[in-house]
C-alpha cells in the first residue's frame, strides 16, 4: 500500500492507526479539488500519525480524507456534495464515475489490508487491541472567534458506539482511567466518553469483524495541541498527550489475557 497507507508490523496485540493523518491526494483529484491545501489540512487530522509510535504495529493513512475517507462507510467514503463535507464545496465540478471508483478501490484496498492484520493478530493472541486515532475541531465559528464550550468539547473524547461493553468495559475504564491520572504538564486530562463523539467506522467495523476478539477504540483528541487554523503545532502539548497515550499501553496489555479467559 505505498504511498496510500503506511503499515509496520510488529509483536504483540497492540495496534495503533492513525487513518486521517494524511494529506497528499492524487493528481487526478487535485485537478478537481475546489479547496486549498489549508483547507483541507484543517478538516484533517495533522500529526496524529507521530501518536502511533505508542505500538509496534502502527498503520499511518497518506493520503488525504477528501480523496478518500476510511472512517466512513463505503457508499459515503468519497465527498460528493456539501452536505457530506461540513458544507465546503470540495470540486470544481462532480467527480466522474471512474474518479469516484478508483478511491472506493483504496477503500477496499485498505479494509482488506485491515482484515488480513487483524487476522493475524487474533491467530496470535487471541484478543487484539486498537487505539482508533483522530482529531476534531473546536473553532468552527473562526480564527479570532470564541473556542466551542468545554462542557461539550472534552480534551480527549473516548468513544464506545458499537462496542460489546459487557466485554470491553475493562479495557475503556482501563484506558480513562491511566489517561486522566497521567501528569499532563502539570494538570489532568479532560477524558469523557461519548460527549463530543459516540463512535468512529473504524472502529465499528473492528467489532463487527472480529466480536470476541478485537478492541477498537476510537479516540478523539480535540485539537488543542495544533492551530486549526494555521496548522502551527504546540510541540510540548502534543508530546504530551503521546506520553499520556503511551502511559495507558502497558495496563491495557495486562489486560488483555484475562479477556481471552472469559472468551474460553
Amino acid at each position: 500500500m505505498a504511498g496510500f497507507v503506511e503499515i509496520t508490523l510488529g509483536d504483540g496485540p497492540i495496534v495503533a492507526a492513525a487513518i486521517h493523518d494524511g494529506h497528499d491526494v492524487r493528481d487526478r483529484i487535485a485537478a478537481q479539488l475546489a479547496l486549498t491545501p489549508a483547507e483541507r489540512l484543517r478538516e484533517e487530522d495533522p500529526y496524529t500519525g507521530l501518536w502511533t509510535n505508542i505500538a509496534p504495529t502502527r498503520v499511518v493513512g497518506l493520503r488525504s480524507r477528501f480523496e478518500v475517507d476510511l472512517n466512513r462507510k463505503r457508499h459515503r467514503c468519497v465527498y460528493q456534495t456539501p452536505r457530506d463535507a461540513w458544507g465546503l464545496n470540495v470540486w470544481r465540478q462532480p467527480l466522474d464515475e471512474a474518479t469516484v471508483d478508483r478511491s472506493r478501490s483504496l477503500y477496499d484496498e485498505f479494509y482488506r489490508a485491515m482484515h488480513d492484520l487483524l487476522s493475524d493478530k487474533q491467530r496470535r493472541y487471541g484478543t487484539f487491541f486498537v487505539y482508533d486515532l483522530h482529531a476534531y475541531n473546536h473553532r468552527r465559528n473562526g480564527p479570532d472567534r470564541t473556542v466551542a464550550a468545554e462542557i461539550d468539547n472534552p480534551q480527549i473524547n473516548v468513544c464506545t458506539g458499537g462496542m460489546d461493553l459487557e466485554r470491553c468495559e475493562p479495557v475503556v475504564q482501563c484506558f480513562i482511567e491511566s489517561m486522566r491520572s497521567y501528569d499532563f504538564l502539570g494538570g489532568a486530562l479532560d477524558v469523557r466518553r461519548n460527549v463530543r463523539f459516540r463512535a468512529t467506522r473504524f472502529s465499528r467495523w473492528v467489532h463487527e469483524n472480529f466480536p470476541g476478539s478485537g478492541i477498537s477504540l476510537g479516540i478523539e483528541v480535540k485539537k488543542f495541541f495544533t492551530d486549526e487554523w494555521t496548522g502551527e503545532l504546540y510541540p510540548a502539548v502534543h508530546a504530551a498527550i503521546g506520553n499520556a497515550l503511551a502511559s495507558t499501553v502497558e495496563p491495557i496489555r495486562e489486560l488483555l489475557p484475562n479477556l481471552n479467559q472469559r472468551m474460553i
